[in-house]
């Protein structure tokens, strides 16, 4: 089964590592939450602006990264990402002053989103047929580490071991993969644009872009709040101690990792476009159905369960469908616009947070997921709108 070109098998081998330890830095924090609130003294709105921080910082850098490489190249963007995080993973949580942790955040953030948009932007030239599947596989990377960083700190948490550890040798890993980077011939990726992008741009392109960046803004507002908040609020509505409530991150990812290594074989015929409006309506119904389970506390604990399982593959493919539409759309120079459209997302998990710990705060993190509920119907909406918007412009571009 052929997913790149023989010449960037390697290459992509080794951009998956790196996706598979981006996602596992991803989900650290969820898993931790409960630990974070009752070993620092944070509140929910401490914990809202240093979940925050990383978004912004990944905001800025994914911004910067989409103008950037194309001119510098993917060799030095993933590089200065992997040395970012390795830096400020190893410092986070040393100390419990939220203003140290909030710019350790911010860093951790920012490292994350030049490692996103710059593997993005190297598998989309790595996949020649635009075939959509080589990207997918690469987000499943992400889902696979997004499940072993939650399951190891479960894990240790479970025998008595300090939950820091895990950062501790999280940034020794990005260490690792930095040195690796640096051996590797990315530069057979090119830099500059093609000729085709001096072409004229199709009209219509821009309600592409634009939408993208919406959908990847709800959507991961959604993505990550169940990450990051789903274990409190298990701990909080269904009575699970919080080594037990860490490993619900885990359940999530898990059947979002199952997702993007399914759904793009299992529905290799499929428009991508149907697929991206079937897993946001199921996405849409999950959380629903998560909110909802918080009205029967402790008793509606299996069906929270049933919820988080079923919003792990409805989320899973839809992040990058969204990348990838949004990159056919420019084709021929699709850096600044998939950069764009990253910019919502890292957006989306900036902004959510807040919102999140305010609703939580002031009427419960039951409040909480009904505003994620909300969020997901949103996600369904958008979804639909740029498939849409995909096709007009298609037709522009045939007249």
């Amino acid at each position: 089964m052929k997913i790149v070109e023989k010449q960037y098998s390697g290459l992509y081998a080794s951009l998956f590592m790196v996706f598979v330890l981006f996602g596992t830095s991803c989900t650290l924090i969820g898993a931790v939450l409960p630990k974070i609130l009752l070993e620092f003294h944070w509140s929910y709105t401490v914990a809202g602006a240093v979940i925050a921080a990383s978004a912004l910082g990944s905001f800025v850098a994914a911004y910067v990264t989409g103008k950037l490489i194309g001119r510098l190249g993917p060799k030095a963007t993933i590089g200065f990402g992997l040395c970012l995080n390795a830096a400020a993973t190893a410092l986070f949580a040393m100390s419990p002053s939220p203003l140290v942790n909030i710019l350790l955040s911010f860093a951790i953030g920012a490292g994350q989103g030049f490692l996103e948009v710059s593997v993005n932007w190297s598998v989309l030239r790595m996949d020649k047929g635009g075939s959509g599947k080589a990207l997918s596989l690469m987000h499943g990377g992400f889902s696979i580490g997004a499940v072993l960083g939650p399951f190891a700190t479960g894990l240790l948490m479970s025998l008595g071991a300090a939950w820091t550890s895990v950062y501790r040798c999280i940034a020794a890993l990005f260490a690792l993969l930095f040195v690796v980077i640096l051996a590797l011939p990315l530069e057979r990726l090119g830099r500059g644009l093609p000729e085709t992008a001096k072409a004229k741009a199709p009209r219509g392109r821009g309600a592409v872009k634009a939408l993208g960046f919406i959908a990847l803004l709800l959507y991961v507002g959604v993505e990550l709040g169940i990450s990051n908040w789903s274990a409190e609020y298990f701990v909080r509505c269904f009575g699970l101690g919080a080594a037990a409530a860490a490993f619900v991150v885990s359940i999530f990812w898990a059947g979002l990792a199952l997702g993007r290594f399914v759904f793009p074989f299992a529905f290799k015929r499929a428009e991508p476009g149907r697929l991206l409006m079937g897993l946001s309506i199921l996405l849409s119904l999950s959380v629903g159905l998560l909110a909802a389970a918080s009205l029967g506390g402790e008793p509606a604990r299996a069906l929270a369960y049933c919820a988080v399982a079923l919003a792990g593959p409805g989320s899973s493919c839809i992040y990058p469908i969204v990348i990838s539409l949004v990159g056919a759309a420019y084709s021929s120079d699709p850096g600044p616009a998939i950069g764009f459209a990253s910019t919502g997302g890292a957006l989306g998990s900036f902004s959510f947070p807040f919102l999140m710990s305010a609703i939580a705060s002031g009427f419960g993190i039951e409040a909480g997921f009904f505003f994620y509920a909300v969020l997901a119907i949103l996600v369904a909406s958008s979804a639909a709108a740029l498939v849409a918007s995909l096709k007009s412009a298609r037709r522009e571009a045939a007249r």
